[in-house]
């Protein structure tokens, strides 16, 4: 099907560019308003935001080189598919890179060829990568305080989630620790588009977010969604497999390809509520990052680096006894929620009955490293790799749907190889007894099929052709993710 194409909208969103390739700020005259607006008035476009053209890109002849500055968590996969080329050509052009580079460090300049498309949409950064996760630049932030500083309806709502009654700031920082979102992003989108920090009175009105789906009306359900929604754009432009989406009037948007991952996430979750004006002053320097800027400050302002150049995982066991016979049976899937990030793989215990069980008293998840535990409940356990004691900080593994009974204690510390839980179907979704793991480092999922590939005694996981399917590898052996943990799905914890 033909996008649709407004001519109107183009020049004002397109019009942005002109700016040196290398940079990302606008013109120091750019009108900037004294405060954000708030969604649930009326969101007015101000006028001097309609009339004042944006830049753009200029057109490259193909195979072009330009000029770009390596950011947080680039991989070379996914910069050949922002800017439509190759890594062997980006590898032939910048030639101190090896070809077994991982992420690329932050600073560093590149030559990359560009093939171009037309309609790169702006320039314009809203939000730093470390302003997105939820990582190292969280310590010492205190939703609770902060929250009850403001006057809005934030600090007076209740709302009865992951089977226990919450605040609002303990709703928010629920979301955040499952979803590994920062807790000031999910404030500012709810003070942007529902007044939660300003507004006294609490709005009554369902779908706050402006996502409709039912029985996910209530303001907990659309701050979940709105989660979700985020998490998806930000690993997809990570990855480099979400290059173009829509706007909800079906005109197309195709992020720009010095763009950063946080602020291709905030895009795409503007795309899928507004259009038009709308969409332009979400993403614009009057949007979401003014309402971020007053509530916390200017967070460019923060250097914080948060995956650095040639990011390695430590070593890792597979999480069961090495004298058991476990199955493979899901491939990459999200590590919370839907859709990407594509950061977890499921493992199950012999058995023999299907469905939800608490596994046999022998047969338990096991620490895959040496580490702390820093959280322990139905919503997971994290194994904090660097034991300093933040699940926010290096590298950590999440573990889902661990039994209750016999749980890893938080605080204990662990030897690889100890117990860690027994699987079942506790703590979400499941149709079977199982484990789920995942790998963060400084708050941001890492993918498990990557340039930092999730291996385990040796094996290493691939993708499949969708979620939940694929395979490991080791040497000449292949192992094939299906839920009905057949021979095909058989793996060995033996580690030599």
């Amino acid at each position: 099907m033909n996008k649709k194409i407004n001519s109107g909208r183009i020049l004002k969103i397109a019009t942005c560019l002109i700016l040196l390739l290398n940079s990302c700020n606008l013109p120091s005259d750019y009108p900037v308003a004294a405060t954000a607006p708030v969604a649930n008035q009326t969101l007015e476009v101000p006028q001097s935001f309609v009339t004042t053209p944006l830049p753009t890109r200029i057109n490259y002849k193909p195979g072009e080189l330009v000029d770009y500055t390596a950011q947080n968590g680039d991989t070379l996969p996914a910069l050949a598919a922002r800017f439509n080329t190759s890594v062997d050509e980006i590898l032939q052009a910048n030639t101190f890179i090896p070809r077994d580079a991982t992420t690329m460090p932050p600073g560093m300049p590149m030559k990359i060829p560009i093939y171009f498309k037309a309609l790169w949409a702006s320039p314009y950064k809203i939000l730093p990568d470390h302003s997105f996760v939820n990582g190292p630049t969280v310590i010492g932030f205190n939703t609770s305080a902060f929250v009850a500083s403001q006057p809005g309806w934030l600090k007076n709502y209740r709302v009865y989630a992951g089977d226990e009654w919450r605040s609002g700031a303990e709703m928010v920082d629920f979301i955040s620790m499952n979803y590994s979102i920062n807790p000031r992003l999910l404030l500012a989108i709810l003070e942007y588009q529902g007044g939660a920090l300003s507004q006294a009175e609490q709005p009554t009105k369902k779908n706050l977010l402006g996502f409709s789906r039912p029985y996910w009306e209530s303001h907990y359900l659309q701050l979940v969604i709105a989660a979700n929604t985020l998490n998806n754009g930000y690993y997809g432009w990570r990855m480099g497999t979400l290059l173009n989406f829509d706007e909800t009037n079906n005109i197309l948007i195709r992020p720009d390809p010095w763009q950063n991952a946080g602020s291709v996430a905030i895009q795409y979750y503007f795309s899928q509520l507004f259009s038009g004006d709308k969409y332009a002053l979400a993403t614009g320097p009057q949007g979401l990052f003014l309402t971020y800027k007053n509530l916390f400050g200017d967070p460019w302002n923060d250097p914080t680096e948060l995956i650095p150049g040639s990011l390695q995982q430590p070593e890792l066991r597979l999480p069961f006894p090495s004298d058991q016979v476990w199955s493979y049976t899901g491939g990459p899937h999200t590590g919370w929620g839907t859709g990407e990030p594509l950061a977890a793989i499921d493992f199950a215990p012999p058995s023999d009955k299907s469905g939800c069980f608490v596994a046999k008293k022998d047969n338990f998840a096991t620490a895959m490293a040496d580490g702390l535990i820093v959280r322990s409940s139905p919503e997971g356990i994290a194994l904090d790799i660097d034991k300093d004691g933040d699940e926010r900080t290096g590298w950590v593994i999440f573990y889902l749907h661990t039994a209750a009974e016999e749980r890893v204690p938080l605080g204990t510390e662990v030897r690889t190889g100890d117990l860690m839980g027994y699987p079942s179907c506790e703590g979400g979704r499941s149709t079977g007894s199982h484990v789920h793991i995942a790998r963060k480092y400084n708050g941001e999922w890492i993918m498990a099929d990557s340039p930092i590939p999730f291996t385990m005694s040796g094996w290493i996981v691939h993708n499949g052709n969708r979620e939940y399917l694929g395979t490991l590898t080791k040497g000449s052996a292949t192992v094939i993710a299906c839920e009905c943990g057949d021979a095909y799905t058989a793996i060995s914890g033996s580690y030599p």
